[in-house]
């Protein structure tokens, strides 16, 4: 490791009032986290080389050969040091004065007003403020620089607020070298990983695998001795740790299926092959570009609130942010991936944007790009579609129940259901596209499974009618119908609803016949069960089964299952209506009890409202008498 000597004297320099506020909240308070220091130096190394690069663009007598130009980062655990080199531009004593000893000089923002660059090949540090977040993990900064086409090398030397010392150094290449002593350990800080070769290497890879210059290391390790099985020797090899063109500044033909799901896989978003890939290149008032990814499998936390969503969030192709969740909606919190912009205007810690403007159009151009995919899957790759829908369905559900059903019109063309009558999913239009024309409402039965809902007796007049019935087995599914209201001008409608709408004149003419019939009887039913039920009925929907229960109103037996499941629920109850067979052996029974022995009745009566609570799912109130009851029959 080259560290150069100077001529020290000169007296040390204050930095202004304002300035060591400034370093002292930089030390403290604006940066998150203390790792981003090295992202800082790495920017503003970065930002020296492609000075060089605009100088030679401008004047002929500077050559730019990119092979020439380079970040070398090296550690010396011994000696408690990390530096940063660069072979870029260099500072000139005054530039080193000015921009090292006011905090918040931008050097490389006066650059680019002095040279109007435009070009697109961006300078990425503008707040002069980076520099200084080296001092979260110094105990001192030595800076060592030669600027381009000048004879003397200069050193700035700081150990924080108290100022700083200038002095005159032996330095032979033009660029500029950080010298940071790095703190001892502490309790509560462990400040150790920042000579790790292994964890510098892992914070270069997270924030800045895409510098467009190589960030160089020296990397130890052991190796069989030549010509040897057993002996081991030490070695130090050069490696090129950044990636440096990314992904997503590649020309789209010029990728393979392959190399997305190798960037998938070298970024983490999931352990699984990605489903889909979508790569967006947007150019106009407003640039960027994104590649992102619909996993094929839900990871294990992704329905819990520990799961956290969002894009990683570059800036000129330095991550600022690991998951910025304003990127997607939250129905599309499944997305992994990337977007890289020139155009943010980011906070002094280039953690946090300034404003929302430029996220919001990205966001909401983002959205729509998803949304078309899955629809291309959908309509182009029905197999892909329904392994997708099996993952993340359950949250494009949420996202139409959500914030008052405004996300419906994005969404209601992507949700699924099982279907009686296909015996498999179904989108919404294909259940109307072959709804019969004197068929009403879209009809759906809610249960805990596929099978369960199939024994319904809730089903059997709409079966019998040949009408297809839509299957609701996720706790969401009846929330977010019920947000919808209607879908191409057809209501839906439950199967247990009290009016299916129906006409049937011979059915109607008989079941009011019938409720004349027996209006003593269902009224002493109706009261012995006190306010468990609304009312006891004759059933218009039942064929083969004795009983079951229907609801009024908007809340529905499923649902409120769901809701007494929750913590702290506030005990809704459905409007339940108790429907009795009177084409049922069972009905004869009832009516020689009401007849002849009203404890029976009375009996009967409990044991047929206990069965329609179990066929429903529904817990009984109390087990012990049920089973009695069923005793006292069997005697």
């Amino acid at each position: 490791m080259f560290i150069a000597k100077g001529e020290i004297d000169m007296s040390k320099k204050q930095f202004r009032a304002e300035s060591k506020r400034m370093l002292d909240l930089m030390i403290n308070s604006v940066y998150t986290h203390k790792e981003i220091f090295l992202r800082e130096l790495i920017s503003n190394a970065s930002d020296a080389i492609d000075k060089i690069y605009y100088k030679a663009l401008m004047d002929d007598a500077v050559s730019f050969d990119k092979a020439n130009y380079y970040i070398k980062i090296y550690t010396d655990k011994q000696n408690r040091v990390l530096q940063i080199s660069d072979t870029g531009i260099g500072m000139t004593k005054e530039e080193l004065d000015s921009n090292l000893g006011v905090i918040a000089k931008s050097g490389s923002l006066a650059f680019k007003k002095e040279n109007e660059i435009k070009d697109g090949h961006d300078i990425i540090g503008q707040f002069g403020v980076g520099f200084y977040s080296a001092f979260m993990v110094a105990d001192k900064i030595t800076v060592i620089s030669k600027a381009l086409g000048s004879d003397e090398a200069y050193k700035w030397e700081s150990t924080g607020v108290e100022g700083y010392t200038m002095s005159v150094a032996d330095k032979d290449t033009v660029g500029t070298d950080i010298i940071i002593k790095i703190k001892e350990d502490t309790e509560d800080e462990k400040y150790d990983e920042y000579l790790d070769e292994y964890r510098i290497k892992a914070i270069i890879k997270k924030y800045s695998d895409f510098i467009r210059y190589p960030i160089k290391m020296d990397i130890s390790g052991k190796r069989l001795k030549e010509g040897s099985e057993e002996e081991y020797e030490d070695y130090i090899e050069e490696q090129i740790i950044n990636s440096m063109v990314p992904i997503w500044k590649k020309n789209k033909n010029e990728l393979i299926p392959e190399d997305y799901e190798n960037f998938y896989m070298e970024k983490r978003y999931g352990f699984d092959k990605p489903l889909k890939h979508i790569h967006i290149s947007v150019e106009g008032a407003f640039s960027y570009n994104a590649i992102l990814f619909i996993p094929a499998e839900a990871p294990y936390d992704f329905y819990t609130k520990e799961y956290e969503k969002g894009l990683e969030l570059y800036a000129n192709g330095v991550m600022i942010m690991n998951k910025c969740s304003d990127l997607l909606p939250d129905f599309f919190s499944f997305v992994k991936g990337m977007v890289d912009s020139e155009d943010l205007s980011l906070n002094i810690s280039r953690e946090m944007l300034q404003h929302d403007r430029q996220l919001k159009l990205i966001a909401k151009n983002i959205k729509s790009k998803i949304r078309n995919e899955l629809d291309n899957i959908l309509q182009n790759d029905r197999e892909k579609y329904e392994q997708f829908y099996k993952s993340f369905g359950r949250q494009l559900k949420y996202g139409l129940y959500s914030d008052f059903g405004s996300n419906k019109e994005t969404l209601k063309e992507l949700i699924m259901f099982y279907s009686s009558k296909e015996k498999k999913m179904v989108t919404l239009n294909e259940y109307v596209s072959r709804m019969p024309e004197e068929q009403k409402y879209i009809y759906y039965a809610s249960g805990e499974s596929n099978e369960r809902i199939e024994k319904m007796p809730q089903t059997e007049l709409i079966a019998d009618k040949g009408y297809e019935i839509l299957y609701f087995t996720d706790d969401v599914d009846e929330f977010a119908i019920k947000m919808l209201m209607n879908y191409q001008e057809k209501e839906f409608k439950s199967v247990s609803s009290n009016d299916l709408g129906i006409d049937t004149a011979e059915n109607d003419e008989s079941s009011d016949k019938n409720k004349q019939d027996n209006l003593d009887l269902f009224d002493y039913m109706k009261n012995k069960l006190s306010d468990k039920v609304k009312d006891v009925r004759a059933s218009k929907r039942l064929k083969n089964h004795p009983v079951c229960l229907a609801n009024e109103g908007e809340l529905s037996i499923e649902m409120e299952k769901i809701l007494s499941a929750m913590p702290n629920n506030a005990e809704m109850k459905a409007d339940k209506i108790l429907e009795i067979n009177i084409n049922h052996d069972v009905f004869k029974s009832l009516k020689d009890a009401y007849d002849n022995d009203k404890d029976k009745l009375a009996l009967y009566t409990e044991l047929l409202y206990n069965q329609a609570l179990l066929i429903e799912g529904l817990s009984i109130s109390d087990p012990v008498e049920f089973t009695n009851n069923i005793c006292k029959i069997m005697k």
